[in-house]
């Protein structure tokens, strides 16, 4: 099949593939008419929808960073590669020694047969995803002698299907597979796993298996808290298929027991807790083909019982026409996100900066990496921002601001690399996991 080609004005889309023989029409790309601040922020834009019957398709190539270079850090930041050479390197775990757990993952196999397949294929290779099988290990990363890269890189858990999510309770190590939850005996100090795994419970992972990461967090009673996409953009292949998708599942190791905890949100990626003792917060994946300003991705917390509206709604109530109404009217109850990202900027992972050691101007709030767009014209993303808290808790009335950038390349066809996680390291530098780049990357106080 040809790769997917992309003007200005029009695209090239296929729609059919029979007898060897690839047909394509003509779109022409649904173009924003707001910024990504403008769709940011506690009371974002809500754009007029823009139904696309052929997505906007704006997928910068994937390349790999030159020699001698970096993304660009904010103003009086510096930013180094603390480790590379890794292969898609997704999640990270900072462990109490300092040691760094990293997996090393992609998409488990997909189904490349169809029409829809094989243009999802196209998309994920050129973004720099799916392109060889994943490596599906978790990787531990030391530096021993504290100069700010990591000497040793040792394979730290191996044979595992595409993992992602990572936790660490009391002496129990927890990873969670595209398909399960396992539990690990953890020893401080090796550098690769001598325990044997036990299964906790299995994770939705059949369909498409189209939002495979399977992000995790752990409460401080122990309990653990699971992200689980949708199997679709909005239920399009059926609600029987997403069962227990398009969720935050609950786990209670000890007994072996998992509950839906908040459904209707899209795709939870990055989970965590605020700090002493907080809510949980998530970032979510909002739906595609509304038009290049709609949905806004967003930064919320997560309650027990609450409802996103996922595939019905959207921000609080806003209906997507293009789905069926169900059953049971629940316009009424969706929750309202706390913040928005932009809109298909693709937030992956995100942390708390508590420990953080960048100085004031990064103190109490959140980083998030956004992982970039595919289906925006311009594209956005491709940053690690900062979204600032308040004494309550809660993001502050102000924009994001930009930590890490110039990932995408100043011609915007070409990304060097893609942050997926962000993390904040035992000695308070930041922690940016680059997947397409295979880099972690360390920022740090100018000096």
């Amino acid at each position: 099949m040809r790769k997917i080609l992309k003007y200005t004005a029009l695209a090239l889309l296929p729609i059919a593939v029979a007898g060897g023989v690839t047909l394509y029409v003509m779109s022409r790309p649904d173009v924003a008419r707001f910024s990504t601040a403008e769709l940011s922020g506690r009371v974002p834009v809500m754009a007029s929808q823009r139904t696309e019957t052929f997505p906007t398709i704006n997928v910068p190539e994937a390349t790999s960073w030159p020699a001698g270079q970096a993304p660009r850090a904010a103003e009086g930041l510096a930013v180094a590669r603390f480790a590379e050479g890794l292969d898609h390197p997704r999640n990270m775990l900072v462990l109490p020694n300092g040691d760094v757990l990293v997996a090393e993952a992609q998409s488990p196999p997909r189904d490349t047969s169809g029409v829809e397949g094989k243009i999802m294929g196209n998309l994920m290779s050129k973004g720099g995803t799916g392109r060889r099988p994943s490596a599906n290990r978790i990787t531990l990363l030391r530096d021993a002698d504290g100069d700010g890269k990591a000497e040793v890189k040792t394979a730290y858990l191996t044979g595992l299907n595409s993992p992602y999510g990572m936790a660490l309770v009391g002496n129990t190590l927890y990873v969670a597979n595209t398909d399960a939850l396992l539990a690990f005996p953890y020893v401080a100090g090796e550098t690769q796993m001598s325990g044997k795994s036990e299964k906790i419970v299995d994770l939705p992972a059949k369909g498409t298996n189209r939002h495979w990461t399977k992000s995790l967090a752990a409460a401080p009673n122990g309990w653990l808290y699971i992200g689980v996409g949708a199997d679709s953009n909005i239920g399009e292949k059926g609600m029987g298929n997403e069962v227990r998708r398009a969720s935050i599942l609950e786990v209670r190791p000890e007994q072996k027991y998992m509950r839906t905890f908040a459904a209707g949100i899209r795709n939870p990626v990055g989970l965590g807790f605020y700090p002493d003792g907080g809510r949980l917060w998530t970032v979510v994946n909002e739906r595609d083909m509304l038009g290049s300003d709609l949905v806004p991705d967003y930064l919320t917390d997560v309650t027990e019982g609450d409802f996103y509206g996922w595939p019905w709604y959207y921000w609080g109530g806003v209906i997507d026409p293009r789905v069926e109404p169900e059953g049971e009217d629940r316009r009424q109850y969706v929750k309202r996100p706390k913040y928005g990202l932009g809109a298909h900027t693709a937030p992956l992972g995100m942390t708390f900066t508590q420990g953080l050691d960048l100085g004031d101007r990064w103190a109490n709030g959140a980083l998030v990496a956004l992982h970039g767009s595919w289906n925006r014209e311009p594209v956005a993303g491709y940053s690690v921002i900062f979204v600032k808290f308040g004494a309550n808790g809660r993001p502050v009335d102000a924009l994001p601001v930009t930590l890490l950038d110039q990932f995408l390349a100043k011609d915007g066809k070409t990304t060097r690399g893609r942050p997926a996680d962000v993390k904040v390291a035992k000695d308070g530098s930041a922690l940016v996991a680059d997947d397409t780049g295979g880099v972690i990357w360390r920022v740090t106080k100018t000096g």
